[in-house]
């Protein structure tokens, strides 16, 4: 009898596939793996919608950062069709006015012909103080970014703008929950996954040393090993 469950991955801001490479084999393993196209529209809801009209059925969720947001909005809009839900570096806050702000003007910028710089300048936040050297690393994020494309990344941060505020609805996730954190996430501080992990019922907080925004590529094997534990449990 095949107990397999489909595994529907979401990538963050100017992610793409890509993001999940280092950590779909040990996931292929469990389930068949979709990754979200989450770059076609502006807003939460509208990004929502289109990815549970092309998903399965039931499925278990994993978002990292920006998906992370959407996993949220997924979760308000269709609790019943997600049977797991793992929160990679993410938050369950709305944008400060700071952030609002930064993201108005990297919005400018690429609209304006900088997107390259705009990648740039993210490429710090994405990644351990250790790595900022890593030249693999930041081709990798210049590749995800180029499949995103400027307009796309305009849609995205328009959408992370105008986010809710998720803290409300932590306490109404009854489904086994994953929260997973570098120990140094320069963009999405990891005192915000413990936030999350404490409010959501049952949570299970892993904490990823010597790693930053991005432990799927920083940390492929310590992630992976996470995510499976997390579906086989």
């Amino acid at each position: 009898m095949d107990n397999t469950m489909p595994i529907l991955l979401v990538p963050g801001l100017a992610c793409s596939p890509r993001l999940f490479g280092p950590v779909v084999p040990a996931l292929w393993q469990l389930g068949p793996v979709t990754v979200a196209n989450h770059k076609r529209d502006d807003n939460m809801g509208a990004i929502a919608r289109r990815i549970l009209a092309e998903a399965p059925p039931r499925f278990a969720l994993a978002g990292h950062s920006m998906g992370g947001y959407i996993a949220f909005e997924i979760m308000r809009q269709a609790p019943e069709r997600v049977a797991k839900l793992a929160l990679i570096s993410t938050q369950a806050r709305p944008d400060t006015g700071e952030a609002t702000t930064r993201r108005q003007g990297m919005i400018a910028r690429a609209k304006g012909g900088e997107y390259r710089g705009v990648l740039d300048e993210l490429f710090p936040g994405f990644v351990h103080p250790s790595r900022q050297g890593d030249a693999a690393l930041r081709q990798l994020v210049h590749d995800m970014g180029d499949d995103i494309g400027p307009e796309g990344f305009v849609r995205q941060q328009t959408a992370v703008i105008g986010r809710p505020d998720s803290r409300p609805t932590l306490a109404w996730i009854r489904c086994p929950t994953l929260v997973l954190t570098g120990d140094q996430d320069n963009t999405i501080p990891n005192s915000l996954s413990m936030e999350m992990a404490s409010g959501i019922p049952g949570a299970k907080l892993v904490v990823l040393a010597n790693c930053g925004h991005l432990p799927q590529v920083e940390a492929p094997q310590e992630t992976a090993d996470a995510l499976t534990e997390w579906l086989r449990g």
